[in-house]
């Protein structure tokens, strides 16, 4: 995806092990995980299978956890400008959680939307020679393949999302007493959906589902790890497959492909 503004660029995983959560998602998914070594952070790098970068994982400190935080994943959406972005965030109704910082990757910020969903925007640097993020794919193993939204409001969610990234939405599909399955789409490319959360979750957020080769086998390999699945597998429209999950650590995961044997 060329146009930066309003592409999904990476994807981060908190976690309170790493050294676990490496060999969870290794057989899972196919990634390589080359853990961190550098303090203070001990950053990890998510490698997708063709060698490509996913993401990154940072360990969760006692500090972060005793302010709340626990493991999770979390995307970056890419913008032109992270101060801009985030006078903008706070126009429409959502909060900075985490200020601005510049490191040498480039500078980016928490926030949360109007209705409490976290996420990053980021300006990033690229390195020479490199192309456009590869984190995200529609259609190739080891990315994320489609992004998701349980909105505490959706009508304020779609609102707030289309004025801050200028994403479209193509159409809707009805699920009845679900509401209205809203596809998102970014300078042309399909890059999710969002709809309301149900009543009884417990608070608006994204789900992001990274691509197998095949959900029975991602599945087998879930339950062999330790992991849990909460539900699925199950057919979506396009004719993939969608699984949720919960890895070791109690980080809520998806994954999407083709069904597999």
């Amino acid at each position: 995806m060329s146009k930066l503004q309003g592409s999904w660029i990476w994807y981060e995983l908190l976690t309170t092990d790493p050294v676990a959560a490496k060999a969870f998602y290794e057989p899972v998914l196919g990634w390589t995980i080359t853990l961190g070594t550098e303090p203070p952070l001990y950053y990890s790098h998510i490698a997708n299978p063709d060698g490509g970068s996913t993401g990154g994982m940072m360990a969760l400190s006692p500090d972060m956890q005793a302010h709340g935080a626990r493991p999770m994943w979390t995307g970056y959406v890419g913008v032109d400008d992270v101060d801009a972005a985030l006078a903008q965030v706070v126009d429409l109704g959502g909060k900075v959680l985490m200020p601005k910082m510049s490191i040498d990757v480039g500078s980016f910020a928490m926030v949360s939307d109007c209705c409490g969903a976290p996420f990053y925007v980021m300006t990033p640097i690229p390195a020479p020679g490199s192309g456009p993020s590869t984190a995200f794919s529609p259609t190739l193993t080891g990315r994320c393949g489609w992004n998701e939204l349980m909105a505490g409001n959706i009508d304020n969610a779609l609102a707030f999302y289309t004025e801050l990234f200028g994403w479209d939405l193509p159409d809707a599909m009805d699920m009845g007493d679900f509401g209205k399955y809203h596809f998102l789409s970014n300078d042309g490319v399909a890059i999710g959906a969002m709809m309301q959360k149900a009543p009884h979750a417990p608070a608006a957020g994204w789900n992001h589902y990274f691509r197998v080769a095949s959900i029975a086998a991602a599945r087998t390999a879930i339950e062999a790890g330790g992991g849990q699945v909460i539900h699925g597998p199950m057919e979506v429209p396009g004719g993939d497959w969608v699984v949720n999950g919960i890895d070791l650590q109690g980080a809520h995961f998806s994954l999407v492909g083709a069904k597999g044997d």
